[in-house]
């Protein structure tokens, strides 16, 4: 069996990784815009009116969005950096 977690099927190539620095790009990019968007509709939702459109419970569902979006680009930044220190301690 070869090194590594998974065993090999035998139609993927050896030297095969996934793209972590464009993963990890994008989780800069994204986390402070879905955070951010969060924020905003947070406020939104807590200075609108009873009979504005939307709604302040579609904001806070909106909010709730954003806020699930926030933290899973930021488990995967979190993924994504230990990935790549992990492969940079292999190559030394």
């Amino acid at each position: 069996m070869g090194k590594g977690r998974h065993a090999r099927t035998g139609s993927e190539p050896v030297t095969a990784f996934s793209a972590l620095r464009l993963r990890l790009v994008l989780s800069v990019i994204f986390t402070p815009l879905f955070a951010a968007a969060a924020v905003l509709f947070a406020i939104w939702a807590a200075l609108s009116d009873p009979g504005d459109r939307p709604t302040s419970a579609e904001l806070v569902w909106i909010t709730v969005g954003f806020g699930l979006l926030t933290l899973i680009a930021l488990t995967d930044l979190v993924v994504v950096a230990r990935r790549l220190r992990r492969r940079r301690r292999e190559r030394s």
